[in-house]
């Protein structure tokens, strides 16, 4: 009906098509781009004011440019009925027509997956240091989809090319082996998130530190020295990562502790208590509610051992409150002639033994005796004499 229409419309008109056509692709442009603008503005307008729906704005502004290129590409179908173009003009109008058919759906979908992107890297941490890198690619293969299904719809065969592609990405891979499982192993850092920047984590190798940021090829760490170890993420995704940070920053540390076997067990429990709790309330970094806790469990060889249980807001604070617990707590042993021994062995040898050991010493006591009584000082030579 359309294209009949026009045909009416063109035979009707005593003017030649090369005047009919530009001015009915000005007409064209004068009424829908004005349209254009106040329906997006008056949908904008709807869509923030009486919904909820949070995709508003991008649906909007993903849709101008597609709307533009789509008025556009009607000119050049209008344009193609219109003008008396040979087979070779005409096909080269179909090929533009399909191009911007084509380009109005890439754009389309390109501003829908970055504002999908920046949302998400507003939620997730780890995502902004990386959305430039996220976004490049993902708009690398909306471009390369589009390239595609434009070829394919002008008649040019496309198995050839992805099998092409297919050769080359296998060498890519082959090339970038190293490369790629660092890549894939960030993206499962950044999925499944057993570390985030800020959380204080301890290695496998014993390296200790706060992550600084989790990058698709490495993770930074910051050590307690202020230096930073870069780590490969294939190896931080296969080593046993301890996260002092999980499941809340907050956590109790344990301070060993061993007194000697005379001393009276429950004024050592009652006095610990009393130190622990002092230094819980005054010490900055500490967890104020938390109850501290003793408990026996070895007889050493030189020592009755126990573990004091505090509470610190974070592991940093943590060290700061083991400190300052071990300095009271030894202070107000020595007040209290409590003992923190060193270690004693006791070595149990039979009666023969230390019998040929006691002959032995007198004889070497004897021989000693024997050298000294019978010792006299050399004279000097004469010229030294007085």
């Amino acid at each position: 009906m359309l294209a009949q229409f026009l045909e009416n419309l063109v035979s009707g008109i005593p003017l030649s098509p090369w005047v009919i056509g530009p001015v009915v692709a000005l007409l064209w442009f004068a009424i829908l781009l004005p349209v254009k603008k106040t329906v997006l503005g008056r949908s904008r307008y709807y869509l923030a004011g009486r919904t909820n729906w949070a995709w508003a704005d991008a649906f909007i502004d993903a849709l101008s440019p597609t709307i533009t290129i789509g008025i556009i590409a009607g000119v050049i179908a209008l344009l193609a009925w219109i003008l008396p173009l040979n087979p070779r003009a005409e096909h080269a109008l179909y090929v533009i027509l399909v191009g911007a058919v084509v380009l109005a759906l890439m754009i389309f979908a390109d501003r829908i997956c970055r504002r999908l992107l920046v949302r998400m890297a507003a939620r997730s941490p780890a995502l902004q240091g990386e959305l430039g890198l996220i976004q490049g690619a993902t708009r690398g293969v909306v471009m390369g989809l589009a390239a595609m299904v434009f070829l394919d719809s002008i008649g040019i065969s496309v198995t050839p090319l992805i099998a092409s592609l297919g050769i080359g990405t296998a060498a890519v891979a082959l090339a970038l082996q190293d490369t790629l499982a660092n890549l894939f192993a960030g993206i499962y850092m950044m999925a499944e998130k057993p570390i985030e920047a800020g959380h204080f984590i301890e290695l496998e190798s014993s390296e200790q530190g706060h992550v600084e940021r989790v990058g698709w090829r490495s993770t930074y760490l910051r050590r307690l020295g202020d230096t930073v170890v870069v780590v490969p993420n294939s190896k931080l995704a296969g080593s046993v990562i301890t996260n002092f940070s999980l499941p809340r920053n907050e956590l109790g540390i344990t301070v060993d502790v061993g007194v000697d076997y005379g001393s009276d067990l429950e004024k050592v429990e009652a006095i610990t208590l009393e130190i622990a709790r002092q230094t819980l309330n005054q010490v900055a970094g500490a967890v104020r509610d938390f109850e501290p806790r003793v408990r026996f469990h070895t007889f050493a060889d030189s020592s009755i051992n126990f573990k004091v249980w505090l509470g610190a807001t974070d592991y940093i604070a943590g060290l700061t409150l083991k400190h300052e617990f071990i300095k009271r707590l030894h202070a107000r042993y020595n007040e209290e002639g409590i003992v923190i021994p060193w270690p004693v062995r006791t070595i149990d040898l039979p009666d023969k033994t230390l019998l040929k050991l006691r002959t032995l010493f007198r004889e070497q006591t004897a021989i000693l005796n024997d050298s000294s009584n019978g010792w006299q000082p050399a004279e000097p030579p004469e010229g030294r004499r007085k």
